[in-house]
């Protein structure tokens, strides 16, 4: 790395965006400064500022910092505006010719799950979720896949932070059971929603995943009980978990 220094105070604020971004857990100022080598008062100073204005946040009330909102946004438009789109596109598409009901990428945010980007199922009876749509963790395949994807200390205490609300009869509203089910989620690989977020809607979802291994986003597909079953769902996790793999290879 060039002599601290000399580095101009932009390039100082992304060097701290880097090492956030690429940290699978919160950060404090002194352990982002370990792989940056600025002034201790440089860094805290530039947190600051990357705080007050969205694009970093602190871990509740401690002094680790994680990437917020706006950082995630800007990511998600410079995906949204390039050839990843264009690639990212055309493999739901081919997954929602395979599977004739509507595909999801779905991302990880503060409040839940939010829907950015989907192939809409053809038929004209379809459960409909804009893209934008934010949606609960604990009840919903692309949610569940996320909190599988956590270590398991940190999987705990965040389904321990969470508001277990009922959606339907199958939600879980207690968190032993759900994290039992996420255990098994992590060894299968692939989380399924039985009617826990709407009645009569049936989803399953895998992980799409960074070089380093690190969950990115859900690769979903939802449909109605009336057309679909979790049976035949599940007989679809390989075809969706190969979609997931090219996903990877697309992206990054």
């Amino acid at each position: 790395m060039a002599d601290p220094a000399r580095i101009p105070t932009n390039l100082r604020t992304l060097l701290i965006l880097e090492v956030l971004g690429k940290s699978d857990r919160a950060l404090t100022a002194t352990e982002i400064n370990a792989s940056i080598g600025l002034p201790k008062q440089t860094v805290h100073r530039l947190c600051a500022t990357l705080e007050a204005n969205g694009f970093i946040a602190r871990q509740g009330n401690s002094r680790h910092y994680q990437v917020a909102r706006r950082l995630r946004e800007l990511g998600s438009g410079l995906l949204h505006n390039s050839r990843d789109h264009i690639a990212r596109r055309q493999i739901l598409l081919d997954v929602a010719r395979e599977v004739r009901e509507t595909v999801n990428y779905v991302v990880p945010e503060e409040s839940g799950m939010r829907y950015l980007d989907r192939v809409e199922t053809d038929w004209a009876f379809r459960i409909q979720l804009a893209v934008g749509t934010n949606v609960p963790f604990h009840c919903t395949a692309s949610g569940k896949c996320f909190l599988a994807s956590l270590a398991p200390g940190q999987r705990e205490r965040f389904v321990g932070a969470l508001d277990l609300k009922r959606m339907t009869a199958a939600t879980h509203t207690q968190p032993a059971p759900l994290l039992q089910e996420l255990l098994q989620i992590a060894k299968l690989g692939y989380a399924l929603d039985r009617e826990e977020f709407l009645d009569g809607m049936i989803a399953i979802a895998v992980p799409v995943t960074d070089p380093s291994g690190r969950f990115v986003a859900a690769l979903a597909f939802h449909g109605p009980t009336q057309r679909m079953s979790i049976e035949e769902a599940i007989e679809r996790r390989e075809m969706l978990g190969l979609a997931a793999r090219r996903l990877s290879d697309a992206l990054f």
